[in-house]
Order: C-alpha cells, then structure tokens, then sequence
C-alpha cells in the first residue's frame, strides 16, 4: 500500500510516499519552500498559489525518485500547520492573503473582547473564560488565536468579510482544493476555541459563536480527521500529476499526528517536538486545562484522546535565525571552516550537523552565555507579543561559538520549563520521545536529556513523524485497525540518551536564571516593542 502525505509546516512543505505493509518505510520524499510575509503590524500571511506550486513541484518529483507509479497511490492527506485562517469563497477559493498561526494583527479585537470585565484571569474576562471552559476546557487566552484574526478582518476590511462562504484552517483549504469539498477537520475546528468536546455535543458551540460575535453561516461541517473527504477531482490530478478519484482523508494538524508517528499512544506517554516551533506534548485519555500556564488538552485523531499541549512558538526558527546571522555572515564559523578544507560538504551533509559538532566543543552552561528564544512573542507558559530574544551575560571572553551553543540550551531551557508546568497537572512519563528536524542532531538529544534530566529516545526519521502518524491514520481508516495499536507496532526507539549527571549543576544554575529573564524584562520589552 503506497500513501501520498503532505506534511505541511510554517516555511516549507516535506511531501513524503510511504509504503506500508508489515513496516512502515519511507520510499521517497521532497520539500519545497514557500514564504511567511511578516508585517510591521503584526501580520504573518502566506500565499496560497505559491502553496499549491510547492504541492505541484514535491509531488511530481516523488515519482522521479523512485518507481512507484501513479496510479498505486491508494489514497492522500495532510498533516499541517494549525490555527491559521483561510477565508473562501464557494468555490473554495481564498479571498484573502491566509493568515498564518503567527499573525497579531487582532489585538485590539482581542482585547476589546476579552479584556472587558470587573473580575480578570490572566488578563482576560473570567466569565468569558469560564464559558469556554465549560465547554471545551480551552479559551481564547492570545491575540494569535484564530477567533481574532477572523475578527480582524471583519473589522478592518468589511469588503472582504463580505465575501466570505466558509472560514477554514490551511489544512482544511488544501482539502477543499483537492476534492471540492469545503469541511473543517474535528482538531481544525477545536483550535478555534469554539467547539463544543463535551461527549454526545461534539460541534460548533451556538453560545461561543453569539459570544464571540461569529456567523455561524461561516462554520463549515465538521469531519473526523480519519474520515474519507472524498476523491481527488479531475483538475487537482492533473495538476499534481495524480490520478483522478484517488482518496483523500480528513488529515489534520501536525499537533494531531506527531504523538501518532512517535509512538507515544499509551495515556501518559510524553513527547518533545522541535521544528520550525516547539512543544511538549502529553497523550491523556482525558481533558485538562492550565489556563494560567496557556496549556490545554487538543484534540488527537483518535476519539476521545487529548494531547496535552503545552507550545514554545519560535524553537527551530531560532536556530534557523542563528545559520542566517552567525554562521553564515562574512565572518561566520562555517565559512572560515569552508576555507580550511574543500571537503567539508562531503563531511557533513548540512550546516545543522556541522554547527552542532561546533557547539560540542564548548562545554555545557555556554561558559556563562544564555539565550531566550521569544524572538516572534511566546505563548506558553506566559503570553507576551512583546517578548523577544537576547543573549544574557556575554563577556569579552565569549565568543561565536558559546552564542551559537547558548540558542540550543535556551531552546532546551524553555522545553524544560514547559515539561515543568506539564508535571503541575498531569504524570509525564519518565522516558520522552524526542522528535522533529531538531533530533536529528546528538548533541541536541544529549543537551535535552541533560537538562530535562529524562531519558531521551529518538525514532527512525524522526524529522518525519507527522507525516508518518498520519500514513498510519490513513492505512488504519483503509485496513480497518485501531491507529494507536498499529503505532505501536510498527513505531520502536533507535537510540537513547541518558542524562549526564556531571552537567546537572551548571544547568540547573542557568535554568533558574533563564526563567527569571522573562520577568525581569517585561517591562522593558513592552517599553521596546508595543
């Protein structure tokens, strides 16, 4: 059984062909990028046609890679980036810009809304919060949520509200694209934070959309991410050099699948996530919420399972930030390298690789350096649009290299503060998959096992698992298995991490100082960047 997934993230899509049998391997994959178009008023918008050319482009090359042939693809989907928002029209068309999970333009509507109210939690209108609460144990606690970019719009460019059929997330509008049908999956439609997870009233909350100030004519059916949409329709075959009917299931968010693909499916299990963004994730056979700490349970693919989500924004990015601006400057460590030995492409097989045996040689603590990876706001476990990135207690003695080592450590600071503020309300596991682009390196694994102090398992293609979690779903709804059961089998640990205890200290110093930036700064970030 061969099986077309498009894991869809925040820059770029990595479209993969898995064969599933007795295993399940990767046969072939490609990525291509597209844009994220930041603007000095908050927005972060993306551009559909030049979605739909990386889909054309990644897919007709899967068949270039290998022998496979088109019409043995039994059946597509998608994993992608969540709480964006794609306004369509009847035809499924978008009839503005798509607003990516990033975009603030909606903080005025965000607090003209929530920040009404004698009696505040965390800055927001408790009867408001508790309304949600009741309901779906969530709220709309950021000006990132998707209510308020889809308030924006209404406030600011009435034409365009005007002409809106069905409000939808990306994943959702690359399924319409596919097969003409306009639907949210249930996970899409939860991170709105206005459906209703109480059992035997799963849907749109008629209460939430009065509260908020929604059109319900706006909602569109609500589907099961395992659910078949319908077949892929003449015009999306053709371009996507696909067969006309093939099937095309509901798919979901990568928040969804990556517990899926990691083998992490007992109540319980733990996983850490690090790609363009982050997080730690807990399985639960039950919904919970830490409203203080912006945690809640989201929805998983299989029914009435929660993973406990608790999200640091920019994780990846930061590091991505850090190729750009130190490591690939004029003076930067892998140009100097480049000029020492023409080989060093042959050596090591991307600049990631490279510059982790670089920080390796810098010894744990960054000799002294420490950095906050808020370089676009943080969420989770304070919400602050005005946070942002610095490097703390740089000396003259310090030099590029404990900067470069200072961003992985921060990433893992923060994970580490997110596993914490897990532990307040759930039982984390004791062993944690590690997955995303970040696992691939064994430094990064050692340096999360040492300052979480956990186990640290890695999986085969560990860069991969949304994709793989939702091939697993697919092959699941086609065979007729239960998903959590098939992960398990088909999804083992590669390697293993233990902590380092000789490193505790110096991270547990660096650690209580990290958590204390944020709050000495905020004033100073709010003077900075409001």
């Amino acid at each position: 059984m061969y099986i077309i997934i498009y894991d869809f993230g925040t820059s770029s899509v990595k479209t993969c062909l898995f064969g599933i049998d007795e295993e399940i391997k990767l046969v072939a994959s490609s990525a291509a990028a597209y844009g994220l178009y930041i603007s000095e008023d908050g927005g972060a918008e993306q551009d559909t046609e030049e979605w739909w050319n990386a889909l054309r482009a990644t897919t007709k090359d899967l068949f270039k890679k290998s022998d496979v042939r088109p019409e043995e693809i039994g059946g597509l989907a998608f994993c992608s980036q969540m709480q964006g928002t794609v306004m369509v029209d009847e035809n499924a068309n978008a009839v503005r810009p798509p607003m990516n999970y990033l975009d603030q333009k909606g903080v005025k509507e965000y607090k003209d809304c929530m920040g009404s109210g004698i009696i505040k939690v965390s800055g927001c209108s408790l009867y408001k919060l508790v309304r949600n609460l009741i309901v779906n144990y969530a709220g709309s606690t950021s000006a990132k949520d998707p209510v308020w970019k889809y308030k924006w719009v209404e406030n600011n460019e009435p034409d365009i509200y005007r002409k809106i059929y069905k409000w939808l997330d990306i994943g959702d509008y690359l399924v319409a694209r596919c097969t003409g049908r306009i639907i949210r999956t249930a996970d899409s439609a939860f991170a709105t934070f206005l459906y209703d997870t109480r059992k035997g009233k799963e849907g749109w909350n008629k209460g939430l959309l009065k509260m908020y100030k929604v059109n319900p004519k706006h909602m569109p059916e609500i589907i099961e991410c395992t659910d078949l949409v319908g077949g892929l329709t003449d015009k999306a075959a053709n371009d996507l050099g696909l067969v006309e009917g093939i099937p095309v299931f509901g798919g979901g968010g990568d928040t969804t699948f990556v517990n899926i693909g990691a083998g992490c499916t007992r109540p319980g299990d733990t996983h850490i996530y690090v790609g363009t963004s982050g997080w730690v994730s807990t399985y639960l056979d039950h919904q919970t919420v830490d409203i203080n700490a912006m945690i809640t349970g989201v929805l998983s693919a299989k029914k009435g399972y929660y993973n406990y989500y608790a999200e640091l924004e920019t994780a990846g990015k930061c590091f991505e930030w850090v190729m750009d601006h130190l490591a690939l400057d004029e003076v930067g460590v892998y140009l100097n390298q480049t000029k020492i030995t023409d080989d060093v492409e042959s050596k090591y097989t991307s600049l990631y690789d490279f510059l982790s045996e670089e920080i390796s040689r810098v010894p744990p603590g960054a000799n002294g350096v420490i950095f906050t990876p808020w370089i676009h706001g943080n969420r989770c476990p304070f919400e602050d649009s005005n946070a942002a990135g610095m490097f703390f207690n740089i000396r003259v003695e310090n030099g590029k290299r404990d900067m470069i080592r200072a961003v992985m450590e921060g990433i893992c600071y923060h994970l580490r503060w997110l596993l914490e503020c897990e532990m307040k309300k759930v039982k984390t596991s004791d062993t944690i998959r590690f997955v995303g682009g970040g696992a691939l390196s064994p430094v990064t694994c050692q340096m999360l096992s040492d300052i979480t102090g956990r186990t640290i398992e890695t999986v085969g293609n560990p860069q991969e698992v949304g994709a793989i979690g939702t091939a697993l779903v697919v092959a699941a709804g086609i065979k007729g298995v239960d998903v959590l059961k098939l992960s398990r089998e088909l999804v083992k640990a590669e390697h293993v991490y233990k902590p380092n205890t000789v490193n505790k200290e110096v991270y547990d110093r660096n650690y209580r100082v990290f958590k204390k930036l944020y709050s000495s700064n905020a004033r100073s970030f709010k003077m900075m960047n409001t």
